[in-house]
């Protein structure tokens, strides 16, 4: 059978967005949902505007990511509405008229002035349920200024972390075109380019610049890899070359993809065989994305295993156990195991108790851990387990009186690599998890 078209995944998508609207709407008193798409900021004292980034709230129900000062109404029993900006304007490219496989299912209004929107809104803002930044406001007193009632949102972003079938079509398109990205950089790093090369050759692969990625690369070589964050980019690759650390991601039709991989220079040296140890325990982290499973508990599993990796390496002294008691192993592994995605490269609701609001706690310890719900279908989340050698957190440990843990000639070996970070996207099912990036590197590797 074949697989459904894009057109008929996005119909039934539209469907259960209206659903929830629906319910939200009902609980908290409203009769419609307002988005705006959000709208262009200068920069103080200046007449440069900062990169446009589009209300998620907006691109969940239509395709667009480059339209500011657009607005959506959705009224519960009717057809949605898109008011559409199209300006008269010389000094820029207008928005093409809207089209594609999603026009159908809206009533869609042009407008020439962002001002204009306002005739074409609810007549009582009071009755709407307004998503978005201040900034939105519109209307005499800002009267159609964004709301966000906490029943709304606690309700709608619950439900967000359920990617719909069309969701998930999205995502597997973003991990494609990251994933050829990501081949072009290690092939612009194998042939010795800086981490600004590397950049720009992994931004022309995804047919994307850096304002439409869906966040800043981390290119990181050698020690750089052990800033978690790391998006300076030099402009000369160091010599010697020992490692290549990439977190980079792309964008389609609003949804993002987030993978990393690590790479050794020397493929025969023992950082190599660590990495490749990372990944045989990423990979078993992987196919724990079970339904029902205790994503907190996954995280600390993550610890006992790369706990396990640094010993058999000669790093710790002691057993996976006591470095997960002791905070140890945090000192290598600072971060959480991963986050959901979808709209957002962190999607939200990440701590969502229930649909009505609550959060459930992290594990003591361990506060960057950014996803603490149980796992069900229709969830999509990233696996990104690391080892690094931070001295920071090294000089943190030696101070604690805890250095006995660790073997300091052997960190000394591997601190010139940084670290190593493996991280893929994973889709929830009723049975065995679906690997976007993995999917998609096969796909390509078959091309």
């Amino acid at each position: 059978m074949p697989a459904p078209s894009t057109a008929r995944l996005y119909a039934d998508h539209l469907a259960t967005l209206q659903a929830r609207a629906a319910t939200a709407l009902e609980r908290a008193g409203f009769d419609h949902l307002v988005i705006p798409s959000g709208t262009q900021h200068f920069q103080v004292f200046d007449d440069r505007d900062y990169p446009y980034a589009v209300n998620p709230q907006f691109k969940g129900w239509v395709p667009l990511t480059r339209n500011p000062g657009s607005w959506l109404v959705i009224t519960p029993g009717h057809r949605p509405r898109l008011i559409y900006l199209q300006p008269r304007d010389y000094w820029h490219v207008v928005p093409e008229a809207p089209s594609g496989y999603w026009v159908e299912h809206f009533d869609i209004v042009v407008i020439r002035k962002p001002e204009e929107a306002q005739q074409h809104l609810p007549r009582n803002a009071a009755k709407c349920a307004i998503l978005g930044e201040s900034q939105s406001a519109l209307g005499h007193y800002g009267a159609y200024r964004p709301n966000n009632p906490q029943t709304v949102v606690d309700h709608l972003d619950y439900h967000r972390a359920f990617k719909t079938p069309y969701e998930i079509a999205m995502l597997r398109a973003a991990n494609r075109r990251a994933v050829r990205a990501h081949a072009a950089a290690e092939r612009a790093f194998r042939a010795g380019a800086s981490e600004f090369g590397i950049h720009l050759a992994y931004c022309q692969a995804a047919g994307q610049d850096a304002n439409e990625l869906p966040y800043g690369n981390i290119v990181a070589l050698n020690e750089h890899a052990a800033v978690l964050h790391y998006t300076e980019l030099g402009r000369r690759a160091p010599d010697p070359l020992r490692s290549f650390l990439i977190d980079a991601g792309a964008a389609h039709a609003g949804y993002a993809a987030d993978i990393t991989r690590t790479y050794a220079a020397d493929t025969g040296s023992e950082f190599q065989a660590m990495i490749d140890a990372v990944e045989r325990a990423q990979r078993a982290m992987c196919d724990q994305v079970r339904a029902g499973a205790d994503y907190r508990q996954l995280h600390l599993d993550a610890h006992l295993a790369l706990a396990g990796v640094l010993r058999d390496f000669g790093v710790l002294r002691i057993s996976p156990e006591e470095a997960l008691e002791t905070g140890v192993s945090a000192v290598f592994f600072p971060h959480g195991l991963g986050h959901g995605i979808g709209l957002q490269v962190h999607d939200v609701a990440g701590f969502a108790a229930t649909e009505t609001g609550g959060t459930i706690p992290k594990p003591t310890g361990h506060p960057y851990l950014r996803l603490t719900r149980s796992l069900a279908p229709g969830m999509v989340v990233t696996i990104e387990p690391g080892v690094y050698f931070i001295d920071m957190l090294l000089e943190d440990l030696r101070d604690a009186g805890k250095g006995d843990a660790v073997d300091w000639d052997r960190i000394a070996a591997f601190r010139p690599y940084g670290g190593i970070r493996i991280e893929d996207d994973m889709v929830c099912t009723d049975d065995a998890p679906e690997n976007l990036t993995r999917d998609a590197w096969a796909e390509l590797d078959a091309a």
